[in-house]
């Protein structure tokens, strides 16, 4: 009962916004028109989940902006590929700057000539800030959906922030004292993964996961038809979705794979991709490997099955993945997992001397300890991956991480009851009626 008044309460909200303050007292209502802009993958189902939501509520939105596959589908026409955006680390910026900034002038064009109510900017801080600060003051209600980390380093990044918007939607409650010690409007909505992902992964055995994963796609029998010997333990690799990050850290993965091999012949390794570019790109670098290594090894897009890499880490018995958001799924499908991770050594210098936190993987920093192991910059070694993997495989340090990441997905489920579209509503509600 208390869903549905809650909904019904948001669908009025939303109808308000279009009929009332938008189309004025005289001419007829007109769609709520929302620029909405991702910044890489992860933020494309961060969009596509709170577009999603929205829609449910009012038919005739119309969304303008950028975003990938997920956010598409949801009705989004993307102005310029979501990849243009994805540029990983301080140095690799500089390199793009050139195009950022025409990117955002054509960004800026677009909203202009669409007449946007709303902005939601989604992650890409450095981008969707500044496209704020430029709408903000036309009396665009501006959100930003995940916030930068100044809970982490130059916390003065607060008074842009406030400038630039009017909301900003967090997706975890250690990120909420800095915006409450400055008195600006932040609601932890959680993390959609919290929502989003299929229970069922949690909960069936994963002999049977494992089974049904191969039995649908081709690529996997064929790998596995190919291995006559047994398989000791399947290792899901995750390197990450962007290339900069999978050039650097998938070859030191690959290292560490290789030693794993040579100390147990029977362990399979699969690499799930989000696309097929990223699966010709990964596959390239595989290619370049020794004999033993490629039979080891199978790298897999499924199209057919939208969400391949959950079902791929939930039918593993423990993860090698970069740090990011798929640590995060990993925490919730209760796999145990080693996080590894390499910067550009310039880009790692200015950041350590800047970031006030002892972790970078979310399930340590949501623990407030170190609950996964993590191989950062020079301890992202074969020897070092080798070693934690052959360590986290023993029953003991398996079944210990195990039950600290059940806890710890507990405890943010308790913390996290808010949904995107609500918040969002609602703060605009109040900012129209304060007026």
């Amino acid at each position: 009962m208390t869903d549905s008044i809650s909904y019904a309460k948001d669908t009025e909200l939303i109808h308000q916004v279009t009929d009332q303050h938008l189309a004025g007292p005289v001419t007829a209502a007109r769609p709520l028109v929302i620029g909405i802009v991702a910044g890489e993958v992860s933020g494309d189902s961060l969009g596509a989940d709170f577009m999603q939501q929205m829609n449910n509520l009012r038919e005739d939105i119309v969304w303008v902006g950028v975003g990938g596959i997920k956010m598409q589908a949801q009705g989004l026409q993307s102005i310029f590929p979501l990849s243009r955006l994805a540029v990983m680390g301080l140095v690799e910026v500089l390199a793009q700057l050139s195009d950022l900034f025409k990117a955002r002038r054509e960004l800026l064009t677009a909203f202009k000539n669409a007449n946007i109510d709303w902005f939601i900017g989604i992650d890409a801080p450095d981008f969707n800030l500044r496209v704020a600060k430029k709408l903000k003051p036309k009396g665009v209600f501006c959100v930003q959906y995940v916030s930068p980390s100044i809970w982490a380093w130059r916390e003065s990044r607060i008074h842009g922030i406030k400038a630039a918007t009017d909301l900003v939607l967090c997706l975890f409650p250690f990120e909420l004292p800095v915006y409450e010690r400055h008195n600006h409007p932040a609601i932890c909505v959680g993390h959609p993964l919290l929502r989003t992902i299929e229970h069922r992964l949690e909960n069936t055995p994963i002999t049977q996961l494992r089974s049904e994963l191969v039995w649908h796609n081709d690529g996997l029998q064929q790998f596995f038809i190919e291995r006559f010997a047994a398989v000791s333990q399947l290792v899901c690799v995750m390197p990450g979705s962007r290339r900069g990050e999978i050039t650097a850290i998938l070859p030191l993965m690959l290292d560490g794979i290789q030693k794993l091999v040579l100390l147990d012949p029977d362990l399979c390794f699969i690499i799930p991709t989000v696309d097929q570019n990223h699966q010709y790109i990964v596959q390239e670098v595989i290619d370049k490997c020794s004999e033993q290594l490629r039979a080891a090894i199978v790298v897999v897009y499924d199209e057919s099955q939208p969400g391949f890499s959950q079902q791929a880490m939930a039918a593993s018995d423990i993860i090698i993945l970069a740090s990011g958001t798929a640590t995060l799924e990993a925490m919730l499908l209760e796999r145990p997992m080693v996080v590894v991770y390499q910067l550009n050594q310039l880009t790692y210098r200015i950041v350590k001397r800047l970031v006030k936190v002892s972790y970078v993987a979310l399930p340590n920093i949501l623990a407030d300890h170190a609950i996964v192991p993590e191989l950062i910059q020079e301890q992202a070694s074969g020897d070092n991956i080798c070693r934690t993997v052959m360590q986290l495989l023993q029953p003991r340090a398996y079944q210990e991480q195990l039950n600290a990441l059940i806890d710890t997905k507990q405890t943010l489920q308790q913390q996290s009851n808010h949904d995107p579209a609500s918040s969002v509503i609602e703060q605009w509600y109040i900012n129209n009626n304060s007026q």
